[in-house]
């Protein structure tokens, strides 16, 4: 038998341990690659290769709104060919129901969102109708929802004028995705903005962000420095990305997703650590009397920490491959089901981050139960002592 197959076979003695272990490596690494992922989408910079749309949002946040007074100026920066705008509603739908609701131009949003398609009969009712909402596919199979109907959807931010903050529309469209990718994302609704402008209580001529449909040819950075440079110095200044970048800007309004990602990271290695290392130490201890043994057949001290320390590596670096392996495949799906705005790519920098978890594990878990083999005393050992 050769010393691969010596700590192979060693390793998978107790097939049920060494199953039920690598499982778990494969579970954490699994997570570690996904959630490293993750946080290098937040940490990384602006990328404008490819964009042909902008948003335009407040610098602090785009929950703090713009004048609508901006959108001419903005439309007339060379590179642009139309704007739209959108205006956070708030939705809820029935009880406790959160929809994603968004007050928009019609005319607008359908020449700057080629991608969703719906017949033009409702796209004219959708403009013409003044308590007009479509609704996107998804969405609407969810709920039942048929054009025609009444629906009442209440706000959390914006009350009516009268105080409340009970909403009902007329669905007057139902609109789909060009293709399979965005027809994934069909999950919002979209309702006219002069009458949510004219009916709610805080005032008309405000907006939370612009989306800049870029001319043919157009540098998508260069028209981002334009923009942003029109509102410099002024109460109103602007920031101005790509739409995928726009996106993950608004998932991190909900936290420090990079202080959330390390401390689940932490909590996971932590307890990994444990059961790895319970595996490994238990090993050891079953297995006395046969590395005494070994010695008695002239392997050195060092050989039999090497047999040791190569079990701890080769069960760490089988379980976390294999975990890398799968979240690169489910970032790969994430991806492509959000139509490419969410790129949970595990690149090569997430690869070798992961490759380094893997050997400092593997000395963390192997290195006290190799330096116990290593120092045993083959009489003591022997004689169960």
């Amino acid at each position: 038998m050769t010393k691969t197959g010596f700590v192979i076979a060693n390793l998978f003695r107790k097939k049920t341990r060494t199953t039920l272990t690598l499982l778990s490596i494969i579970v954490a690494f699994v997570l570690f690659g996904l959630l490293q992922s993750l946080n290098h989408i937040f940490d990384a910079g602006a990328d404008f290769i490819g964009a042909t749309r902008l948003m335009t949002q407040a610098r602090v946040s785009f929950t703090q709104p713009l004048p609508l007074s901006m959108l001419p100026k903005i439309e007339s920066v060379p590179g642009i060919a139309r704007v739209a705008h959108m205006q956070w509603f708030g939705g809820v739908w029935q009880e406790n129901t959160q929809l994603f609701v968004f007050a928009v131009d019609p005319q607008r949003q359908h020449d700057v969102y080629p991608e969703w398609v719906m017949p033009e009969a409702q796209w004219k009712a959708f403009a013409t109708t003044r308590t007009a909402m479509v609704a996107g596919r998804q969405i609407a199979d969810q709920y039942g929802w048929k054009v025609g109907q009444k629906i009442p959807i209440s706000s959390q931010i914006y009350p009516q004028k009268n105080g409340s903050k009970a909403w009902a529309f007329d669905l007057v469209g139902i609109y789909d995705g060009k293709d399979a990718d965005w027809q994934k994302q069909t999950n919002t609704v979209f309702i006219n903005h002069d009458y949510f402008d004219e009916a709610n209580q805080f005032g008309a001529g405000r907006t939370n962000f612009f989306a800049l449909k870029l001319a043919k040819g157009a540098s998508a950075e260069a028209v981002s420095h334009a923009v942003d440079a029109m509102s410099e110095n002024s109460p109103d200044e602007t920031k101005t990305q790509t739409e995928k970048d726009f996106n993950v800007g608004f998932i991190k309004q909900i936290g420090d997703i990079g202080m959330i990602v390390r401390w689940i990271l932490f909590a996971v290695f932590f307890t990994l650590l444990l059961v790895v290392g319970n595996t490994m130490a238990q090993s050891v201890r079953e297995r006395v009397p046969e590395l005494a043994v070994l010695k008695t057949l002239g392997f050195s001290d060092g050989s039999v920490l090497g047999f040791v320390l190569a079990e701890a590596v080769a069960l760490c670096l089988i379980g976390g491959l294999i975990g890398m392996s799968l979240a690169t495949l489910l970032g790969a799906m994430v991806e492509k089901g959000s139509g490419g705005q969410f790129a949970l790519n595990v690149t090569p920098w997430v690869w070798m981050t992961g490759l380094i978890a893997i050997a400092l594990m593997s000395l963390a878990v192997g290195l006290l139960p190799a330096l116990r083999a290593r120092r045993l005393k083959i009489v003591d050992a022997l004689a169960g002592r």
